[in-house]
C-alpha cells in the first residue's frame, strides 16, 4: 500500500452513535499517529454532504443505513449523482439488515461491513477501499497527464504547420514560375519539411527533407533542419556549399542519431537551369512534352550523420512549361490493406498520364491517389509533396 498517497486520501465515518467516534479514534490511533488514516465524522447525511465540500480531500465514506434527517441510502443516492469515481463509499449496517444492503449496493455502494464491528474486517475493508481509490486516482492523473501532452502535441502542429509556407500561391506578381506544396504528417506532428524562397529576384531556393524517425523528436530536428537551410540557401552561396556547412552544423547539434534526406535546388529564373544537391533523397522527376524523366543523382549522403562531407552538385535545365515535381518516400511507401506499397511504377503512371496538370493539380492527384490507395490502414508516414512549373519570361 502505498502509504505516501493514502496519507492524502480522508476517511469520514458517518454515523448518529455518538459513542462510535471516540472508539474508532482508540481503535486505530497507530494509524492516525502515523498519518495513515485521516478520519473525519459526521452524525448524518445532510452533514457528511457539507463535510464533503469542506473537507474535498475525503475518498471513503463509512456510513451508517438508519440515521436521522438524511438516512444513509439517501446518501448513497445523492452520491452517485456527484459522478466522483474517487469517492467510495462503505455501507456499516447490522447482519439482519441484509435487504437494505442490498439495496445500498445496487446504489452504488463499493462494500459492506456488519455490526457489531470487527475492527480487522474494517481495516481490511478500508485498506482494500483505499487502494482502489489510490488506482482510480492514479489512472484520472494519468488521463489528465494525456489530455495535457495531447494539447502540446495540438499546439505543436500548429507551430510546425504555422513556419512551413502555405499561402498559394506564393508570390502572386510572379508569372515566371508556380509552385505547390503540401503536407501531411502520420502523427500529431512530423519529420517532412519543404520550403522555398527568393534568394534575389532572379533565382527561387527550394527544398524537400525527410527526418529519421517521427514524433516530436523529429518534428524538432525537422524545424532546425529547415531553418538552418533557408537561413544558409539566402545567402545565396552554391547549393554544394550550403549542404557542406548544414551538413556540418547538424552534426554538431544531432542527437540520438538523427538524420535528414535532403533535396537542394536553386532555381535560375532566367535560364530554367537548376544547381541543385541530392543528400540521400529521393530523386525527384521532371514533367514536360517527351513524358517524364527522374533527376539524376548526384552521390551525397543523408545529412547530419557524417561531419566534414564535401557534397557535389548537378545542373539540369527545365524548358518553359515543364514541371518538377518532388516528394518524399511517405508517397511511395504508402501500404494498402494486403501491405503493398503504392510504388514509383504507380507514381511515374500518374505523373505520365497528367503531364500537363498544374502544380496544384499534381500535388492534389497524387496526394489523393495515396489516400485512395492506402484506404482503412492508418498512415505509416508523413506524406510531402512539392511541384513547381517553370513558365519561363512570357
Amino acid at each position: 500500500m502505498n502509504e505516501k498517497i493514502l496519507g492524502k486520501v480522508k476517511i469520514m465515518v458517518v454515523d448518529d452513535e455518538i459513542d462510535l467516534e471516540p472508539l474508532v479514534r482508540q481503535k486505530f490511533r497507530r494509524q492516525i499517529r502515523d498519518s495513515i488514516y485521516d478520519f473525519v465524522f459526521a452524525h448524518n447525511g445532510l452533514e457528511a454532504l457539507a463535510k464533503l465540500i469542506e473537507y474535498p480531500a475525503i475518498g471513503v465514506i463509512l456510513s451508517d443505513i438508519n440515521m436521522p434527517e438524511m438516512d444513509g441510502l439517501t446518501l448513497l443516492t445523492k452520491l452517485k449523482e456527484l459522478k466522483n469515481p474517487g469517492l467510495k463509499t462503505v455501507i456499516v449496517s447490522a447482519y439482519g439488515d441484509m435487504d437494505n444492503i442490498r439495496t445500498a449496493m445496487n446504489r452504488g455502494a463499493f462494500d459492506f461491513v456488519t455490526k457489531p464491528i470487527n475492527f480487522e474486517d474494517l481495516e481490511i475493508t478500508i485498506n482494500k477501499t483505499l487502494d482502489e481509490i489510490t488506482q482510480i486516482r492514479k489512472s484520472q492523473e494519468e488521463h489528465d497527464q494525456l489530455i495535457s501532452i495531447q494539447q502540446d502535441l495540438n499546439t505543436a502542429r500548429e507551430i510546425q504547420q504555422a513556419i512551413l509556407p502555405k499561402a498559394f500561391p506564393p508570390f502572386p506578381g510572379r508569372t515566371d514560375f508556380d509552385i505547390f506544396a503540401s503536407m501531411v504528417a502520420a502523427k500529431e506532428v512530423g519529420g517532412d519539411f519543404y520550403d522555398f524562397f527568393l534568394i534575389d529576384n532572379n533565382r527561387l531556393g527550394f527544398v524537400i527533407g525527410d527526418v529519421s524517425g517521427k514524433g516530436v523528436p523529429a518534428a524538432i530536428f525537422m524545424a532546425v533542419s529547415r531553418t538552418l537551410i533557408r537561413a544558409t540557401g539566402l545567402k545565396g552561396i552554391p547549393t554544394k556549399e550550403c549542404m557542406n556547412y548544414v551538413n556540418n552544423l547538424l552534426c554538431n547539434e544531432s542527437v540520438s542519431c538523427m538524420f535528414v534526406t535532403v533535396f537542394y535546388g536553386i532555381l535560375n529564373l532566367l535560364t530554367g537551369e537548376i544547381d541543385y544537391v541530392n543528400g540521400g533523397h529521393n530523386p525527384p522527376y521532371i514533367l514536360g512534352t517527351g513524358g517524364i524523366r527522374k533527376v539524376e543523382m548526384t552521390g551525397g549522403p543523408i545529412l547530419g550523420c557524417l561531419e566534414g562531407i564535401d557534397y557535389q552538385s548537378k545542373m539540369i535545365r527545365l524548358e518553359p512549361g515543364e514541371r518538377f515535381m518532388l516528394f518524399t518516400d511517405g508517397v511511395t511507401e504508402a501500404f494498402d490493406k494486403e501491405d503493398k506499397p503504392f510504388g514509383e511504377e504507380r507514381l511515374e503512371q500518374y505523373l505520365k498520364e497528367n503531364t500537363g496538370n498544374s502544380t496544384e493539380e499534381l500535388v492534389k492527384g497524387i496526394s489523393a491517389m495515396v489516400n485512395e490507395y492506402s484506404a482503412g490502414v492508418p498512415q505509416s508516414d508523413d506524406i510531402t509533396l512539392l511541384a513547381i512549373c517553370y513558365n519561363g519570361n512570357k
